[in-house]
């Protein structure tokens, strides 16, 4: 009897922990499967499973692959597979080590340790309200972070799609796609079978995005309006798309998040490193070389030694352009892109105090005879802020948008918007850093409260922030309510969005720092 009291004893206490203010009241969700949730897409029928009112399809292969080679369409397959897991993640390191000490930054992002396959890892996932239903949804597609070396769709806890689809009546799908070596290894001056073994990584991007125009409209989803988005590496992988004619008509809608690209790696310095690649394992370039005895750690570490497979190249036919070099890529000029970075991007500890004088004396280092100047005018664009925020203010990245942004501008196509997310959390010392808008435009607080603490504050910007992304996903405009107007980037308005607890416009307020 005192066992089942102390059970309804926590059950109320969970109750009544839940229904607190500025707490979010969960749904009560159930989670159902069988003939009713599954699709017959073009190489075979897949069962997923509905949660709550979003049917969750996990593990769909979208392409095949042999080493070294371009992706191909899957094999057709009779019977139904089950796609209620994640599948394997492309082969790569592990993305930390977690017999380290922890930091705030491991605990915020909370990575996923994942199965990895060579083989299999050509894998979407889709979350969406309805299937079969002739609905016209608009598409958000989700390239993974982690450079060109790491990561995968579902590597964040809040790369989750459903809430996300939810909220916003929309079709998420996010994918994984080869990485480092496998991914990114040039091969053209082998010549023969390997003459577009280039860029592979992004060819599978454009493929994932070809079984989308294929298939989408079977999960709800209109393939003539698709979004796809990065962070960071993924935002990279977004701006090369957007300079690849095979994905011109696959992209409606561009977001790049931290990951401003605006220069493709040099072509035959990366051919150049790919025959070497070859004689560091032993094989004699050429049309006949084969790869397929060696392991994946012996593939690495030949590339390392020769500095290959280090990401996308503009090799002048895979990616045709370089993406935003003074001028956008005019093959999808069309495309309107939402573009912008975080306060102090790669600084993940600020809990330290300066002063003025120390503030100076720690820019030194890198401003030299430039850091007071460098402080008086970062306190002119931030007024109010603290001595240490001009040592880790983000210039780099921050400037890579701008350039970005003035590039979408110059191309005399579609509009650029750009933001800024200078919003920190209370419960850590991340600040606004790598990543922290992730759980915000996906609607995740509540998913990765290790990061924003999951209070008040996180859960009101996050109405604001995810507002902002739908409402671009449907339109190609972003807005919120009970925010401004976000106008269109232009070189002479140099219009940003602040994302914080109270969103403002502002202009040209820091370009004296970039």
């Amino acid at each position: 009897m005192r066992t089942y009291n102390f059970f309804i004893g926590i059950a109320a206490a969970s109750i009544l922990a839940a229904c607190a203010p500025g707490t979010p009241v969960a749904e009560v969700r159930s989670i159902s499967a069988g003939e009713f949730t599954q699709v017959t897409v073009d190489n075979g029928t897949y069962e997923g499973y509905l949660d709550g009112t979003i049917y969750n399809f996990k593990g769909i292969q979208y392409a095949k692959a042999e080493r070294f080679m371009p992706p191909q369409n899957p094999d057709k397959f009779d019977g139904v597979r089950m796609a209620k897991c994640y599948g394997p993640k492309a082969m790569q390191g592990q993305t930390f080590n977690w017999s380290e000490k922890q930091t705030d930054y491991a605990f915020g992002n909370n990575f996923v340790m994942e199965p990895m396959s060579e083989t299999e890892s050509l894998v979407l996932n889709v979350w969406t309200p309805g299937i079969n239903d002739n609905a016209k949804r608009p598409v958000f597609v989700w390239v993974h972070g982690g450079g060109y070396s790491s990561g995968s769709g579902h590597d964040l806890p809040c790369y989750e799609g459903m809430s996300m689809a939810e909220k916003g009546d929309i079709v998420f799908v996010n994918i994984n796609h080869r990485l480092n070596v496998l991914g990114y290894t040039d091969l053209r001056g082998l010549g023969g079978k390997y003459e577009n073994s280039v860029n592979l990584g992004q060819q599978d991007i454009v493929k994932a995005l070809e079984w989308i125009q294929r298939n989408i409209a079977k999960f709800g989803g209109d393939p003539s309006n698709v979004t796809v988005g990065g962070q960071s590496g993924g935002g990279g992988k977004v701006s090369n798309l957007l300079a690849m004619p095979s994905a011109k008509g696959l992209v409606n809608k561009a977001v790049i998040q931290s990951g401003s690209s605006l220069r493709s790696g040099d072509a035959e310095a990366s051919m150049a490193a790919g025959i070497e690649f070859a004689k560091a394992l032993g094989v004699k370039p050429g049309p006949d070389a084969d790869f397929s005895r060696f392991t994946y750690d012996e593939l690495v570490a030949a590339s390392r030694q020769v500095r290959a497979g280090s990401g996308p190249v503009m090799d002048g036919k895979i990616i045709a352009e370089h993406p935003f070099d003074g001028v956008g890529s005019q093959i999808n000029h069309d495309v309107p892109v939402l573009v912008g970075t975080n306060f102090n991007e790669m600084v993940f500890d600020i809990n330290f105090t300066l002063t003025r004088e120390e503030a100076i004396e720690r820019l030194a280092k890198t401003k030299g005879d430039e850091a007071a100047a460098f402080y008086d005018a970062f306190m002119a664009a931030y007024p109010g802020a603290e001595p240490k925020e001009a040592t880790y203010v983000d210039t780099r990245s921050r400037g890579n948008a701008v350039k970005l942004a003035t590039a979408k501008y110059n191309e005399g196509g579609a509009d650029a918007y750009l933001y800024l997310f200078t919003w920190a959390p209370d419960l850590n010392a991340l600040g606004a850093s790598h990543g922290m808008e992730l759980p915000f435009m996906f609607n995740n607080v509540a998913l990765q409260r290790e990061m924003t603490g999951g209070n008040a504050r996180a859960y009101a910007l996050q109405e604001k922030v995810s507002d902002f992304w739908l409402s671009f996903i449907k339109t190609g405009k972003p807005s919120a309510a009970g925010c401004p107007e976000w106008p269109a980037f232009t070189p002479e308005n140099g219009a940003t969005m602040i994302l914080d607890d109270e969103c403002v416009v502002r202009n040209h307020h820091d370009e004296a720092i970039l």
